[in-house]
């Protein structure tokens, strides 16, 4: 059903637009302001506060003294509360999902499983809260005894991006309560709401007044910069670029912070002569098309084997073909915008770019004369490799199909970049599978799967794609420090 004016208005009016900080909203600095867009019509959908360091000092420094406190709370009252919120997600599914489609663009259907994965991480992690461990023994030399505990790092700085607000936000801020952990938090200037009604829930679920606190800004440098080199935070985690994410780890060495990183991905999507191409094209319609192509494990180098290439072609193009264009709030919808201007623009660029150096445009490749950042479904063949869309992250809905011959050729061009986030191949020989799988130079591999977000596995990349991981009981590490104690003699 096609969702009123009035009820866009409505849920727009009922979020919060200030900062949260110490569990109060609050204007920023001067009640200044920033301009939140609906990518589907370009249009300004409402102001939120808008941040200046000395706010987000103000949020750090109510996480730093909310910090013993929290940290003091058992495990059992930090799993409640997380399972709390995650009850309450669910009963809002509806409310939450029209809030994030508004001011994301994605349509309804995948706002509402894009809110069922964040909901599941919170469970996750609410049963991972009472699940930290530590060690007791003898001295191997005799005599005393010795003690590993695994204790709270200490407040967290949380940085999220804009194409999935809430499931990115729920898998930050989860495994920091259930491990103790007070954080400020600064999602994309793109897509404050979601932040905040997601900071609302936790708050309604009992969350203690200062242990999540949300700032949002136009100028994140400027902003983010000065909490990382106060030293007060003991942890950094950041979702977004890659060129970003270097410049945040060299701040975050200074003071020796530990830090996770989920930054660009060049995904590889291989399939062998011997695929089930019905498979693999389900497979890719899921990883590419998903947000609109705008996922950092997003498809965006697909090597067909030549023998199959014409094949798989025809039936992705007349896939891909079927996606209706348009804004997420309408019924039928299956694509929608891109985030902005500037991403339309790169990725009508790479498709240029495609052309020029020879491949074949085989659908779509054509701006809309319409309102909004609107990009259709595109399918090019035969993409030479020299082509920007090899080397650069695409995120929107452009599939190029480059042509291979051996494993081991697809195996070196696969590798073949600074990236590692994730990998996938498709194949119906076993011994094929595992050998190429373990040659992949990524964190993660889809083997005859088109996803490989899970709450109970660890998300994360390789080379120049991060640090450390998210989802999974390695999540939950990511925000514990390991104790020793050694103990004499009894």
């Amino acid at each position: 059903m096609t969702i009123t004016v009035e009820q866009e208005v409505s849920g727009i009016a009922a979020v919060p637009k200030q900062l949260f900080i110490g569990g109060q909203w609050v204007p920023a600095t001067d009640s200044a302001t920033l301009d939140v867009f609906d990518p589907s019509t370009g249009q300004v959908l409402c102001q939120v506060a808008d941040a200046s360091a000395t706010d987000a000092m103000r949020a750090l420094d109510v996480a730093v003294a909310t910090q013993p406190s929290f940290a003091a709370t058992t495990a059992r009252q930090r799993s409640d509360i997380l399972r709390k919120t995650y009850e309450l997600m669910l009963e809002r599914v509806d409310e939450l999902a029209l809030i994030m489609t508004l001011e994301a663009g994605k349509p309804i259907d995948e706002a509402k499983g894009e809110i069922a994965l964040a909901a599941d991480f919170i469970r996750h992690f609410s049963e991972e809260a009472v699940r930290v461990t530590g060690n007791y023994q003898v001295n191997p030399a005799g005599g005393g005894r010795m003690i590993v505990t695994r204790q709270p790092i200490g407040p967290a700085i949380l940085v999220a991006p804009w194409n999935f607000p809430m499931s990115m936000g729920a898998r930050k801020i989860a495994p920091a309560i259930a491990a103790g952990c007070t954080c400020v938090v600064k999602p994309a200037s793109e897509t404050p709401l979601t932040m905040f009604a997601l900071a609302e829930l936790f708050h309604e679920a009992g969350v203690p007044d200062g242990v999540v606190n949300v700032i949002t800004t136009k100028s994140p440098r400027e902003v983010i910069e000065p909490l990382i080199r106060s030293g007060k935070a003991r942890k950094l985690s950041f979702t977004g670029s890659t060129s970003v994410g270097v410049h945040l780890l060299e701040q975050a060495a200074q003071k020796v912070l530990k830090t996770s990183m989920e930054l660009g991905g060049n995904a590889p999507f291989v399939v062998f002569d011997d695929a089930n191409l019905e498979n693999a094209l389900d497979s890719l319609m899921l990883t590419k098309m998903r947000n609109a192509g705008e996922t950092c494990t997003a498809a965006n180098r697909i090597y067909v084997h030549r023998s199959v290439m014409d094949t798989f072609a025809d039936e992705l193009a007349g896939r891909m073909s079927e996606f209706i264009l348009g804004r997420g709030v309408d019924e039928g919808v299956t694509l929608g915008p891109l985030i902005n201007e500037k991403q339309q623009t790169l990725v009508d660029d790479l498709v240029r770019d495609a052309v020029q150096a020879g491949a074949e445009l085989v659908l779509g490749g054509e701006r809309p004369d319409r309102a909004g950042y609107f990009y259709p479904p595109t399918v090019l063949k035969d993409v030479p490799t020299t082509a920007r869309v090899t080397r650069e992250e695409i995120f929107g809905p452009v599939a190029p199909l480059i042509p291979f011959d051996t494993e081991d050729e697809v195996i070196a061009l696969a590798n073949d970049t600074d990236y590692g986030l994730v990998s996938y191949i498709f194949t119906e020989d076993l011994r094929r599978a595992i050998r190429v799988a373990e040659a992949m130079e990524s964190g993660m591999v889809g083997l005859n799967q088109g996803s490989v977000s899970n709450s109970a596995a660890p998300f994360g990349g390789a080379k120049m794609s991060g640090l450390g991981r998210e989802g999974g009981s390695d999540g939950l590490d990511e925000f514990l420090e390991t104790k020793f104690i050694a103990m004499q003699q009894l």
